[in-house]
């Protein structure tokens, strides 16, 4: 009974179909501009599904796409003919279209390309000028125009002034002389002062905690990098999925204006975990819990165990735990108060160590791209290498600063990222005084068609002065060898070597990774990889005193929504007499 009522259908309701039709695109200019822009060549090819009424629907579309996208290319007297079957396709119904489409045919004159006669607007805010485009005898584009308004209006906010607008556009075409006459007027308004911020959204987040990490300057003249400030100081929290801030449409006495600040809470707890896998450190599982908003103040409350070296070549298992909490706009509201608190075991080939550690400091957001950070913390550890166990204390003051510039996080390709902390370290027991240094800086340039090909470009440097090899902390010492400096060679295999199989970790450490990264499709890449190494029992890496060795490979990476997953394979390079296999390396994130 189904399959007759299907067929019954069928012969009352005939489908219009499309088979492949024949699409010709016949135009003086912008040929491929105009063939991306028009709808129908989407449909070309026999679209699975596609019937005459979607052609004729996209072809009476096509004439506003096509005409908006010549002028803006500057060219206002052209004609455009689309026809389906001969007909034009402005002439065709569709309730009634053809029983089958098996030609199209766009016919574009774009005429002449129009310049600027005159060319006024105004009045512009002080000292500001218009687009160097915007001017008699330039090309005239709608791009330029809208460009040359939004340009002009940011110029009057820029001043304080809020609500500037445009109030008349007078535009005439010249086609006898391919010219466009532009006269825009503006109305700046009053300039203004911030007043509050009106708080909308919010569920458990406090509203004197929002204005205390949001820090409006109330009583300041309004500024939209102010407010770009404003909006990352409460996104940053992690607190908000959604941060919307706009101006009130009216403006209060003495000309103030309130900012209208809409939220969208994300849920506050979230839990996470991840794995890495080498052929040398062997398996490492690690997850987090962490909580965004503890007291309803954004207070960040993090908990998280690793356990890594499992089935490795690396010397044991290592175990770690650690609490993290953080309080934004606790001193201002470009300044965080954070705790932390650290449980390590960790079992190397070349030493063991148990530690604690208890750090307290505040953190600095300069800019977006700008963070400091200084701390005072104590650390007391166990450790045993080959001048015998030692038990420390020690009191650290660490200093860092951080300048990132990358374009992505997570997948750079253009930019650059620079680290340089100092941890001076004042013995309690057990151990000397000395200063630790660290510097780490990448730089990643694109080259080539559409950008495709990424140099990435890794150099760090370590250092620990005052305290002598024998004395320094075992944890502080510097080794190489392994996925986090010198690929293909055995993990943290180059350090000071005193012979018969005794290595320590050096006092000077040298670093430099190169990689050529090479899209092969929306989400594949093939890299090509030379990492460099060298470990000195000096205070200052020399390059002569210490040991070298280098290791070389390919990888691929697959491109998700939390990152690159990885997958390198390396082989040692220099130094390689005790190491001549393939090293394997999965993880998720770029290597650096």
């Amino acid at each position: 009974m189904f399959r007759q009522l299907v067929f019954l259908c069928l012969i009352a309701f005939p489908p219009t179909c499309v088979s492949a039709f024949e699409l010709k695109i016949n135009s003086n200019a912008l040929e491929e501009d105009l063939r991306g822009a028009s709808l129908i060549t989407a449909l070309e090819g026999s679209v699975p599904h596609a019937i005459s009424q979607d052609v004729i629907a996209a072809a009476q579309a096509d004439y506003a796409r096509l005409v908006g996208l010549l002028f803006d290319r500057g060219f206002f007297a052209p004609t455009v003919s689309i026809r389906i079957n001969n007909r034009e396709a402005s002439d065709l119904s569709a309730v009634q279209p053809p029983s089958q489409v098996t030609k199209v045919e766009i016919n574009v004159k774009t005429g002449p390309a129009f310049t600027l006669g005159t060319a006024r607007i105004g009045p512009l805010a002080p000292n500001a000028k218009p687009k160097t485009d915007f001017a008699k005898d330039q090309l005239a584009t709608t791009g330029m125009l809208r460009d040359s308004v939004d340009m002009a209006i940011t110029d009057w906010r820029s001043q304080g002034h809020a609500k500037a607008t445009l109030t008349a556009q007078t535009i005439t075409a010249n086609h006898a002389l391919a010219r466009l006459d532009v006269d825009i007027k503006l109305a700046p308004g009053p300039k203004l002062r911030f007043d509050n911020l009106r708080v909308a959204g919010n569920d458990r987040m406090r509203i004197k905690r929002i204005e205390d990490i949001a820090g409006l300057p109330t009583g300041q003249v309004f500024s939209p990098k102010v407010l770009d400030r404003v909006a990352r100081r409460l996104r940053r929290t992690g607190v908000f999925s959604v941060v919307a801030l706009n101006e009130s449409d009216t403006i209060g006495l003495d000309d103030v204006i309130n900012i209208e600040a809409q939220f969208v809470e994300t849920k506050p707890r979230r839990f996470g975990f991840g794995a890495d896998i080498s052929t040398q450190e062997g398996l490492g599982l690690s997850a987090y819990w962490l909580h965004r908003n503890l007291f309803g103040g954004a207070e960040r409350l993090r908990l998280a165990g690793e356990v890594s070296g499992l089935g490795g070549d690396s010397g044991g298992e290592d175990y770690s735990l650690s609490l993290d909490f953080g309080r934004p706009a606790t001193f201002n509201e470009d300044t965080d108060f954070y705790a932390t608190a650290d449980l390590a075991s960790v079992t190397e080939l070349n030493y063991s160590s148990d530690r604690f550690s208890l750090e307290a400091g505040i953190r600095r957001y300069a800019t977006e791209r700008r963070e400091y950070r200084l701390g005072f913390g104590f650390e007391a550890a166990e450790t045993s290498d080959i001048f015998g166990e030692q038990s420390y204390n020690i009191l650290t003051l660490p200093v860092s600063v951080i300048f990132d510039y990358r374009d992505d996080k997570l997948n750079a390709t253009k930019g650059y990222f620079v680290e340089v902390s100092l941890t001076p370290f004042l013995n309690l027991s057990g151990t000397s005084n000395g200063l630790r240094t660290a510097i780490d800086t990448r730089a990643f340039y694109s080259l080539g068609p559409n950008k495709r090909t990424t140099l990435a470009v890794r150099g760090q440097l370590g250092s620990v002065i005052g305290s002598a090899l024998a004395d320094a902390p075992a944890d502080f010492l510097f080794y190489s060898g392994g996925g986090g400096t010198v690929r293909g060679q055995d993990f943290q295999s180059l350090g000071v070597d005193f012979g018969n199989g005794n290595i320590i970790g050096g006092r000077s450490f040298l670093g430099l990774s190169t990689e050529l990264r090479v899209k092969t499709g929306d989400k594949l890449s093939v890299v090509g990889f030379y990492d460099l190494g060298y470990v000195g029992s000096e205070a200052f890496p020399d390059g002569s005193s210490g040991e070298w060795h280098s290791g070389a490979g390919v990888g691929v990476r697959y491109d998700t929504g939390i990152g690159p997953v990885r997958l390198d394979l390396a082989v040692p390079i220099q130094d390689a007499d005790d190491n001549n296999g393939v090293e394997l390396y999965i993880g998720i994130g770029q290597s650096f």
